[in-house]
């Protein structure tokens, strides 16, 4: 591989960057996000997460933050805010007390009906049919997984 430097064909001005590009890009979703999920009471994490537990309930707080890609340690204080909303709780393992299970309430498990309405306002928002969007995301998920097997080399 040539290095980036030899090469003119790896201009240095921001709009150029796909870094500045996921990144902008990022921001703004995450301010399309934010007023859907005032509705809710939900942060963009907290509806990351709801999102984890909707497609499996009861994991380990250690589960919930690989699948986030997130550190334990971000997790315990959004979890706990989560807790005094009424839609999680808390609970020690029974085998590893060290290990804390995150399990949905009733009210939590019913959030997923209203949190229904959020995905096809987003794509409304977008400017684009549902097909590029998910053409975009599997992009995206691809180029997440080449970063990451090169971060892991």
């Amino acid at each position: 591989m040539t290095s980036p430097d030899a090469s003119p064909d790896f201009p240095l001005e921001l709009d150029q960057q796909l870094c500045f590009a996921l990144y902008s890009t990022s921001l703004a979703m995450t301010k399309a996000y934010k007023p859907l999920l005032e509705k809710l009471g939900l942060t963009y994490p907290q509806y990351l997460t709801m999102l984890v537990l909707w497609e499996a309930d009861d994991l380990t707080v250690k589960d919930i933050a690989a699948r986030l890609a997130l550190d334990s340690a971000t997790m315990t204080p959004l979890l706990k805010r989560l807790e005094a909303q009424g839609y999680v709780e808390r609970v020690r393992g029974v085998e590893d007390e060290r290990q804390v299970h995150i399990r949905l309430t009733d009210v939590g498990r019913d959030l997923k009906r209203a949190a229904r309405a959020i995905p096809p306002e987003i794509y409304c928002a977008s400017g684009s049919d549902a097909d590029a969007m998910l053409r975009l995301r599997d992009d995206l998920v691809r180029l997440r997984a080449s970063l990451n097997e090169y971060l892991d080399a």
